[in-house]
């Protein structure tokens, strides 16, 4: 068994989990569930025992933690940090707390790092976590505000740390709001990908990379943490 499930129970049977250190990129068209969807894994995540980092790059902290306690989801908030590039912008005097670590914007990547590594130094060296799991969403908002080499220096020294940490990394990208050469080199950082694309029905998703094939498309619904996966294309 691999070190990583995502608690998708079709998708985990067909890749048998993710091995530790990888990095996948989550891509798909705006409003497909990407959240949601990655919110899912993490709370998945919280329920094995894994220390979770969410870095939020279009919502405040708050609204971060709150998805789970608007879906009804108990989490063990001890392990789950969020840093916030949202709140400062928006000129809302507010502190830092055990929870929540605000940078000064998403094109502060040096603010950001810091806080990312306040929260693997408490998670991974003090509390000596089982797993983290790390989310960035989303790298587009970054790229609105820096260009792609600032981007892929930044994301090179995380992914390396996600691997070294025996880690899962998930990096949100917005389909359709980057040329090819962009999600190209994008590309190079990550181990495989989970992709969501529009259906007539709504929405599917894929698994890229981790198998020797990708998987096939299944139509998803999600409800809070619970997906429902259909049948394959």
């Amino acid at each position: 068994m691999a070190g990583y499930l995502f608690g998708i129970k079709e998708l985990d049977d067909l890749i048998g989990g993710v091995k530790e250190g990888t990095n996948l990129m989550l891509i798909g068209p705006p409003m497909s569930g990407k959240d949601d969807l990655v919110n899912a894994i993490i709370y998945n995540g919280l329920n094995e025992g894994d220390s979770s980092i969410i870095v939020s790059t279009r919502e405040t902290g708050e609204r971060v933690l709150d998805w789970f306690s608007d879906n009804g989801l108990e989490v063990d908030s001890s392990n789950l940090g969020v840093v916030d590039c949202v709140t400062k912008t928006l000129g809302i005097p507010t502190s830092d707390d055990a929870h929540i670590k605000r940078a000064s914007s998403p094109v502060d990547l040096t603010g950001i790092g810091v806080r990312i590594g306040q929260f693997f130094e408490e998670y991974l060296v003090v509390k000596k976590a089982p797993g983290m799991r790390f989310c960035i969403n989303s790298l587009s908002t970054i790229l609105m505000y820096c260009n792609l080499q600032t981007l892929f220096r930044f994301l090179h020294v995380f992914t390396g740390r996600i691997k070294a940490s025996n880690s899962l990394g998930i990096f949100i990208v917005e389909d359709e709001m980057h040329d090819t050469q962009t999600i190209a080199t994008l590309k190079q950082l990550f181990d495989g990908m989970i992709e969501i694309k529009e259906t007539e029905s709504g929405h599917s998703v894929r698994v890229v990379g981790i198998t020797p094939k990708p998987t096939p498309w299944y139509d998803f619904e999600i409800d809070g943490s619970n997906v429902t996966i259909g049948k394959p294309e």
